[in-house]
């Protein structure tokens, strides 16, 4: 049997659907930066479903998700887990704080840049960045094969 476990899961896209037409404020101004290849070409996609989650922000070509995490995410336990299996299926997470799109989006762009190029690929707690784990994903590819 070829299990996949990063297969999207039964309501999943509805999920997702339900999420965009209620995403924050601050998801709305991320997303008008990076929608229409507005972030140097770089394809993104939003409220995407991967596996048993819904990410909000996805670079396919990349492999990169972008996360906007209001105070109900401080110290959640739950999206340490999360960001550990998405780590695990070949996916880096970029976590940033809605202040941090308010307040200093220009900023936020340019780590997400640094990331797309390759200039940020060591875990960063400061950035809130969480490399994919390369060992892991020839793992998966083995094992799909």
């Amino acid at each position: 049997m070829n299990h996949n476990p990063a297969r999207r899961r039964p309501g999943k896209t509805a999920q997702a659907r339900k999420l965009r037409k209620t995403e924050t404020e601050e998801e709305t101004f991320l997303w008008s930066d990076l929608r229409n290849r507005r972030l140097n070409g770089h394809k993104f996609t939003r409220q995407v479903p991967l596996g048993p989650y819904v990410v909000d922000s996805l670079c396919r070509e990349q492999r990169l998700i972008v996360e906007v995490d209001g105070f109900q995410h401080a110290g959640n336990l739950s999206d340490d887990f999360r960001t550990s299996w998405l780590n695990r299926q070949g996916y880096s997470v970029l976590r940033f704080w809605n202040h941090e799109i308010t307040r200093e989006r220009a900023a936020v762009l340019e780590t997400i840049l640094a990331t797309l190029e390759g200039r940020m690929s060591e875990a960063c707690d400061i950035a809130r960045f969480h490399p994919a784990l390369t060992d892991t994903i020839e793992h998966n590819r083995e094992r799909q094969s």
